[in-house]
């Protein structure tokens, strides 16, 4: 009993000594914790800094003493112990299998105590994006997309789908020009995916799924966008109801984000090109010939009871056995649509719809149209699109671009530049149907990206000189003047425009171009590319290495 107490002592004074005098008190108590929960990490490593924290991990800075003396630095990733032990698994098979080359993070060591986890792997310094964007060179943003697209190459050949693809999750070291994909946490596998533990399977609910609401995003003005499955998948879903009692409409508020109280230092970077204006989003059903009312509703009821309330009501309907809602039940011709769209009601037809499960985890302001709109079958396309929102932002020296709290906004943003019915025809290509009642023009992607930047010619003017709209702004949103234009489209463009003409004053001086001046068009062709609204035809990374825009580089 005296050795153990004389050893817990010991072991005290061991972690204490580990300390650095430059913590704070809060993140002193975080590598306590992690060094009480996973001691094998005493003996081994003297944690330096906490460098980084995520809904499923933290990451912390350590060094190990290797037996020739030297000592290297670690990242050491602890990942939450309500983690699933597959995902973990997983995401440590394709650091194992696919990491250590091409630019995708590998693995050294793992640790085990109980629930407690630590994955081991190589650190590397890197810059903050925030902080380099508008100080990047053409030419680097040209080397840092290229060595993107290798890593995107590398685990896309072995079946994984990263689903979070972004700058923080690409480290750079612009020094040494070296580069690093990270975090695997959210990965999944293609149908041949070669990660054994991230092999698909399709259940039946997701083979047999449909939407259990139909969202639709209330503009104002009685215009809405919305997102639907097609006529005959309605029709199919509401041959399934058992009653026609109705509930409460939910209501979700969007509050508008902090994006006015952005630091100083960063005034022309942390601002996301959109913003959100305090919309109202509504959950609506699908109607055949669908009038643009503007939905109202005066309840809210939690989703969990609306579920609640429709299985007494479908269990009721089972033992009354000559009941009028049991006759109206099973007399429900097929193509019945529901009868509540437009009301402060939600009908049971669309109450007994089953949920539609696909996956749609990712950074908000990277996910792709298909995965907002909840299309089940989600391929490496998603990553893609996802390379592209970071070539916009390093071509137009915003970052965010796209800042929205909900998918419908973020689909409504991502219109407001792709366009609308691109954006429609889009969708049918994957089995959705997406309602907008205006017409929102494509812009041309030079005249975005350099107007942003500040190094379109259409801004160069005299000192004193008051911003007018150039010839080629037929490219830019639609007139925010016209009162037919939904109230959300119109904010959204009115933010675009506001960027558009403010920002020219920003226009950089020619010794301050470092190449942006001269941005070939096949950069942007790249970017149309890689952006294309279609997964089926969006260009892959084999083949984006392969785009002139990279030409003379070497893999």
């Amino acid at each position: 009993c005296d050795h153990k107490y004389k050893s817990d002592i010991e072991s005290s004074n061991k972690i204490h000594n580990l300390f650095s005098p430059f913590f704070s008190t809060g993140i002193k108590k975080d590598i306590e914790k992690l060094y009480e929960a996973v001691p094998q990490l005493v003996n081994v490593f003297k944690i330096k800094e906490k460098i980084g924290e995520g809904t499923f991990s933290s990451v912390y800075l350590a060094t190990a003493q290797l037996q020739t003396g030297y000592e290297e630095k670690m990242a050491l990733k602890h990942l939450i112990p309500t983690s699933h032990p597959l995902r973990i698994a997983a995401e440590l098979q394709c650091l194992t299998v696919a990491g250590g080359q091409d630019n995708v993070m590998g693995v050294k060591y793992c640790f085990r105590k109980n629930d407690h986890v630590v994955i081991v792997m190589p650190y590397l310094e890197h810059e903050s994006f925030l902080d380099i964007l508008n100080s990047l060179s053409f030419e680097e943003v040209r080397e840092y997309m290229f060595n993107l697209f290798k890593a995107l190459r590398r685990i896309h050949h072995f079946g994984i789908v990263h689903r979070d693809v972004k700058p923080s999750n690409f480290l750079y070291n612009r020094r040494l020009k070296e580069y690093a994909l990270v975090d695997f946490g959210l990965a999944q596998g293609t149908p041949d995916t070669k990660i054994e533990l991230l092999k698909t399977t399709h259940s039946e609910d997701q083979q047999g799924s449909c939407l259990q609401n139909n969202p639709t995003l209330a503009l104002g003005n009685g215009v809405s966008v919305g997102v639907t499955v097609p006529k005959q998948i309605a029709q199919q879903s509401a041959s399934k109801a058992a009653d026609k009692g109705s509930s409460s409409l939910s209501k979700i508020q969007i509050t508008q984000g902090r994006g006015g109280k952005e630091d100083s230092a960063h005034h022309s970077v942390q601002r996301s090109v959109f913003g959100e204006r305090n919309f109202n989003v509504y959950s609506s059903t699908y109607q055949e010939n669908a009038s643009t009312k503007l939905i109202k509703q005066s309840k809210m009821i939690d989703v969990s009871s609306r579920k609640l309330v429709t299985k007494k009501k479908i269990t009721s309907t089972k033992t009354v056995g000559s009941g009028a809602s049991r006759r109206a039940a099973s007399g429900c011709p097929s193509n019945l649509t529901c009868d509540c769209y437009a009301t402060d009601r939600v009908c049971s037809v669309c109450l007994s719809r089953c949920q539609q499960v696909a996956p749609r985890a990712g950074t908000p302001g990277f996910r792709a149209p298909e995965v907002l709109t909840k299309c089940p079958s989600q391929t490496t396309a998603i990553d893609m699109w996802s390379a592209g929102i970071v070539f916009l932002s390093l071509l137009s020296g915003r970052y965010p671009f796209y800042k929205a709290s909900d998918d419908l906004t973020a689909l409504a943003q991502i219109m407001t530049v792709r366009g609308s019915r691109e954006t429609i025809q889009a969708a049918k290509t994957f089995g959705k149907s997406v309602l907008c009642t205006q017409v929102v023009p494509a812009q041309n992607l030079r005249t975005l990206c350099e107007k942003l930047r500040g190094t379109n010619s259409s801004c160069k003017r005299s000192e004193g000189e008051v911003p007018s709209k150039s010839v080629n702004d037929s490219a830019l949103p639609a007139a925010v003047d016209k009162p037919c234009a939904p109230e959300a489209l119109r904010q959204q463009t009115q933010h675009l425009e506001s960027f558009q003409e403010g920002d020219c004053a920003l226009e950089m001086k020619a010794a301050d171009m470092k190449g942006w001046d001269r941005v070939p068009d096949e950069a942007y062709d790249l970017l149309d590319k890689l952006l294309d609204l279609n997964p089926a035809t969006r260009i892959t990374a084999k083949e984006a290495l392969l785009h002139p825009f990279f030409k003379g580089m070497r893999f």
